[in-house]
């Protein structure tokens, strides 16, 4: 039973016990003090006048000071229990009734994915899950969260995923069980999971790096700790010496690779449209995607103009995106010996600190505390110490905030100081990403998008590169389209994803000629959105 129904029972089951309670003790102290008895009738008329304070009829007057107080105290506490009946019981008795009602079991079903708690990283897994056609379930306990996920039609249960709840989320027949809990619930999940004979895949965010090896004793596949991964991509977004890259580099295999190249305001590339400026022609490199003002770009028209401070995302060997690099620098590039500034020295900064010192970048770190391992102590907000770190005297400035609030404000103050540093930041919300961007950051990286990243790579287990949510790389097989040129199937405009480059027998084909057709085993490297790369797949595999 509902606890709202059963205070409601328990309210109409006291009524009458109050009433001849009062009653009783009205007809005692008639009788006994104002020698006026009264009978048992008009004792329950007075109670009941007096408890729901509707007044009173011919009986309403006392001498006694006992009766006066008695009446009095009667008078308050109907008062009283009047405005405690409402919030108390009826109204969530009414709550109760009306709403809608969260659901408690999943529907019958197998292979699904199960994932407790909702979050940012699982956001972005849901998104990409259902993108796929993945079977997703969602186990939560907060209501709120549960009425805006049905809001946007994502299949969602109100339970606690312990024995008695295994069951009614159909544990044993899933595939695969993603936990984004606090460290401790994650843990005792993960025994329970296995003494209950769940035999899929387990993969756990973890909160404390130092946690990970626990989670595996518990039963994990695999242990997730976003915020050091996210350390070591902003690193490798800052610093060129950091190999394999992370996020701004990529190697594909032995011969080719995806990167991201900022445009300085005096490259020869700036004023002039992708067609003008024939950057396949000239470095060899293929543009996939602009970052431009914030915002990606997939698959840019030819007509688009370049910018400063727009970041071409090309993919080519290492010879082809150096020139591109080069080519991209102008003339004035910010030497390589010049340190990096780092802003804030928690779990991220540190990470990144140690990245890029360990690449040999010298780094200044700048934190609110004092610790060992930060140079200088303050605020980055002051003005003060703004002019003792000189941004402008940096390769590049790391934000590794933990508010994206105070990472926005440090953005612009130091977009202000230092307008050609690349500036890298931190951010916690992926919806923060894009106004950060807007405020004067080259890059910005959320810790809900990297975490989102891995889990999807690992469910899926395709070989996808993700340059950014809305871009990817798939190497695939396509027998579908053995025997024909990609013209032929203008593959571009029925999926809106472009065919890379093609490996066939372990190398990669530097040019797609005229004469070129795919063959049955070629392995192609495509790059487009989620939906784009799906509708290949869909058409073609």
């Amino acid at each position: 039973m509902r606890r709202s129904t059963l205070r409601l029972l328990l309210l109409i089951a006291m009524l009458p016990f109050t009433v001849l309670l009062a009653a009783t003790l009205y007809r005692l102290g008639m009788a006994s003090l104002e020698g006026e008895p009264r009978d048992f009738w008009t004792a329950i008329e007075f109670a009941s006048e007096t408890i729901t304070t509707t007044g009173y009829g011919a009986d309403a007057e006392w001498n006694h000071p006992l009766m006066v107080i008695f009446v009095t105290s009667l008078q308050f506490i109907g008062v009283v229990l009047t405005y405690m009946v409402v919030p108390i019981v009826l109204v969530p008795y009414l709550e109760d009734r009306f709403e809608e009602r969260l659901p408690q079991k999943a529907p019958k079903q197998s292979k699904h994915v199960l994932i407790y708690r909702y979050g940012p990283p699982v956001a972005t897994v849901l998104e990409e899950l259902i993108q796929a056609g993945e079977t997703v379930l969602l186990i939560e306990n907060d209501a709120t969260v549960i009425r805006r996920l049905m809001e946007h039609r994502v299949p969602v249960v109100q339970r606690r995923l312990f024995e008695e709840a295994l069951d009614d989320v159909g544990l044993l027949k899933a595939r695969a069980l993603i936990l984004n809990g606090d460290d401790e619930e994650n843990a005792a999940l993960t025994v329970i999971a296995r003494q209950q004979g769940f035999k899929g895949q387990i993969l756990i965010l973890v909160e404390e790096p130092f946690h990970r090896a626990a989670m595996g004793l518990a039963g994990a596949d695999i242990v997730f700790s976003p915020r050091l991964v996210l350390g070591n991509a902003l690193a490798a977004r800052a610093s060129h010496r950091i190999s394999p890259r992370i996020d701004g580099t990529m190697h594909l295999g032995s011969q080719i690779e995806v990167r991201e190249i900022r445009l300085d305001s005096d490259s020869p590339l700036v004023g002039q449209s992708l067609e003008e400026a024939q950057v396949g022609q000239e470095t060899g490199a293929i543009v996939v995607g602009l970052w431009v003002h914030g915002t990606l770009l997939p698959q840019p028209p030819p007509s688009h103009r370049l910018e400063a401070r727009d970041i071409i995302i090309a993919i080519g060997n290492r010879g082809n995106l150096d020139r591109l690099s080069k080519l991209a620098g102008g003339r004035h590039r910010i030497p390589t010996y010049l340190p990096f500034l780092v802003v804030g020295y928690g779990e991220v900064g540190e990470e990144v600190t140690q990245a890029l010192r360990q690449a040999g970048d010298q780094v200044i770190v700048v934190d609110r505390q004092a610790k060992e391992g930060v140079d200088v102590v303050g605020d980055i907000l002051d003005p003060g110490i703004v002019d003792v770190v000189d941004p402008a005297s940096k390769q590049g400035i790391i934000l590794a905030l933990d508010n994206d609030k105070a990472a926005l404000f440090a953005t612009v103050i130091a977009k202000h100081r230092a307008p050609d540093v690349p500036i890298i930041v931190r951010v916690n919300g992926a919806d923060n990403v894009e106004p950060i961007h807007g405020a004067g950051a080259d890059f910005a990286l959320s810790i809900a998008e990297v975490a989102g990243r891995m889990l999807v790579q690992c469910l899926l287990h395709r070989e996808t590169y993700s340059i950014d949510p809305k871009l990817h790389l798939d190497r695939l097989l396509a027998p579908k389209l053995a025997g024909l040129h990609p013209h032929q199937v203008d593959i571009r405009r029925r999926t809106g994803c472009s065919v890379v480059t093609v490996e066939r027998d372990g190398q990669l084909l530097p040019k797609l000629d005229h004469d070129f057709v795919f063959e049955p085993d070629d392995r192609l490297l495509i790059c487009g959105t989620a939906e784009a790369n799906e509708a290949f797949r869909r058409l073609y595999v």
